[in-house]
């Protein structure tokens, strides 16, 4: 016995962080899990060597004739 109220407050708790949407501070978590900050000086290289990671990149709607439609 006793544990109705114990029940009853993890509940009430459980609900609270279910349905009520709080405000997350992502700056604060970025610095309290010390990730580093994206770089945004030269994005150009990423894009390409993203582009040679895809095999498909070269690939257009045009290129694809289906037969099964």
């Amino acid at each position: 016995m006793g544990r109705g109220r114990a029940k009853a407050k993890q509940q009430k708790v459980a609900r609270e962080l279910k349905y009520n949407t709080h405000f997350t501070d992502l700056d604060a978590l970025q610095r309290e899990l010390g990730v580093s900050q994206p770089r945004s000086s030269d994005s150009s290289g990423d894009d390409a060597a993203e582009a040679e990671d895809d095999e498909y990149a070269g690939w257009t709607d045009d290129d694809w004739t289906g037969t099964d439609r």
